[in-house]
């Protein structure tokens, strides 16, 4: 009659007991009534009076709370502390996931944070065993109570090094802050470490090592990985203009420079010890009719208009004449250009132009801008003309209008690019100009400009010199000093695809002579 009634399955005994003591509970047995006395407290509770015990480094009262603890307990968390040069400590029994799991009958175990302050700030994770002892909950200690991977040979110590800060790369991943590494390069080295000073300085590095015999085990924190700062230096570009100026034997510099992006990929100097790629300041010469012509060509100049080259001309009361006392009579803009007319141009910007016009259309090629590519450089100079004498010397990079290599490069790679962009030596949002947008040119300019510069070239004063096909470029005979032939600075800027680059060689000469061969050899070099 009582077939249907399922029989009571058995309960599943709780490891969680309320805080009670001494309480007999009566259960019926076979052969009569036993009593049997309940585990005095909880396993969260006793966890969280050891953890607040150790937080205040109350060791009598840990141990008061520990099964077996060994003799050495107290000295074993000193020296844990002490190693690890905490000033402060703080344990913590983690919830939800900090209550007590069960490992069987009488054992398991209470997840805890712990929070070490002093020479170094650290986190981690551990467990507290527990073990039922006499009637109540008792931490079952070892070692690894302190941390999961300390032993009873193996423990943990805070290493601190100084170290270097930051590592340097070349556009590749290849380190360039290495004693190997170019002259011209450990220069920018230099400069990076001048412009980020914080960055470079030399800092703690941190870790924590396993350690057992006096010997590594493992990292159990690995110390720092700080970012590389990652250049646009493109080292086979650099190679390439080192071998083009290896056979100089005067003062020289070549920079290169992406004119879709204004990363510059190259800086070489030749003697080192002057950075004169980026700091020097020299009249530009006729390379500046680079400028010029697009503020001519700006104002209404086509390139095949005809215009007057007579062999010398006077400008304001002074004899302006072009190199070799050259006289080209009638010709188109565009052949002046390629023949580097001197007369041509100072007539034209004083009668037809003006001071401010060419100022101001030299500002869209960079004159005057704060460049700060993250490297000390220079800013091209093109002070307002006093006078029809200082503008037509002005008009063909003489007087006072002054500029550095990188300042030439960065225009003839306005006229590859579209625009002038501020060159940079680090990642956009890293350098300190980064605020400074790039200025776009007037479209006739540039493609006035990409007829004009190829015919240099081709048919103008470089056309003697092997140029690989589709290079275009500007030649400049700088005069600098006093005399009858005053010594000149030797000039080529020029581009070539999405490549833009200048030469310099200090009292070189004619640019078509010593510095276009230079050009020519370094785009050999990358073809």
């Amino acid at each position: 009659m009582y077939a249907h009634l399922q029989p009571e399955k058995p309960r599943r005994r709780r490891r969680r007991w309320p805080w009670v003591a001494g309480v007999l509970v009566p259960v019926v047995a076979a052969a009569g009534t036993m009593w049997v006395l309940r585990t005095t407290g909880s396993p969260e509770q006793v966890a969280d009076a050891y953890l607040s015990a150790w937080s205040a480094q109350d060791y009598r009262a840990m141990r008061e709370l520990v099964a077996d603890p060994p003799a050495d307990f107290e000295r074993r968390h000193r020296e844990f502390r002490t190693a690890l040069k905490a000033e402060q400590v703080s344990f913590q029994r983690i919830k939800p996931n900090g209550i007590f799991a069960s490992d069987g009958e009488d054992t398991g175990r209470v997840s805890f944070r712990a929070a070490l302050t002093g020479a170094f700030d650290w986190r981690y994770s551990g467990d507290l065993k527990f073990v039922e002892r006499d009637g109540t909950w008792k931490i079952d200690w070892s070692p690894a109570a302190l941390h999961p991977d300390v032993t009873e040979d193996r423990t943990l110590r805070l290493v601190t090094e100084r170290v270097k800060g930051l590592a340097v790369l070349a556009a590749d991943g290849s380190r360039i802050d290495t004693p190997d590494a170019p002259g011209s390069v450990q220069q920018l080295v230099a400069g990076l470490a001048q412009t980020y000073p914080d960055r470079f300085a030399e800092r703690d590095s941190d870790r924590i090592e396993l350690v057992e015999d006096g010997k590594v085990v493992k990292n159990v924190v690995e110390p720092p990985q700080w970012t590389p700062l990652r250049t646009t230096v493109d080292l086979k570009v650099h190679q390439a203009g080192a071998d083009a100026l290896e056979d100089v034997d005067k003062p020289a510099s070549l920079v290169a420079v992406r004119p879709s992006t204004g990363e510059i990929l190259a800086a070489v100097n030749k003697p080192g010890g002057f950075n004169r790629a980026l700091l020097g300041k020299y009249p530009p010469g006729s390379t500046f009719k680079v400028v010029t012509a697009s503020a001519l060509v700006a104002d209404g100049v086509r390139p095949g208009e005809s215009v007057r080259c007579p062999a010398e001309q006077n400008i304001g009361g002074f004899p302006f004449h072009n190199a070799g006392f050259k006289d080209y009579g009638t010709l188109a803009f565009r052949d002046a250009f390629a023949h580097s007319c001197n007369t041509t141009f100072g007539a034209m910007v004083v009668d037809d132009l003006g001071g401010d016009r060419l100022a101001e259309v030299a500002a869209s090629f960079g004159f005057g801008a704060k460049i700060m590519p993250g490297v000390p450089a220079v800013k091209a100079d093109f002070p307002s003309p006093k006078d029809a004498t200082d503008l037509a010397s002005a008009s063909i990079g003489q007087g006072r209008v002054l500029a550095s290599p990188l300042n030439m490069a960065s225009v003839a790679a306005a006229i590859a690019d579209g625009a002038w962009r501020p060159p940079r030596l680090v990642p956009e949002d890293l350098a300190p100009g980064h605020t400074l947008r790039p200025r776009k040119l007037d479209d006739d300019v540039v493609s006035a400009l990409r007829t004009l510069m190829p015919a240099v070239v081709t048919d103008g004063t470089a056309h003697a010199v092997r140029f690989p096909g589709g290079t275009a470029g500007k030649t400049g005979t700088a005069e600098y000093g006093s005399g009858e032939e005053p010594p000149a600075h030797s000039w080529f800027i020029g581009y070539r695809g999405d490549l833009a680059f200048a030469v310099i060689v200090e009292g070189g000469g004619a640019g078509s002579a010593v510095a276009a061969p230079i050009a020519a050899r370094f785009l050999g070099e990358l073809s």
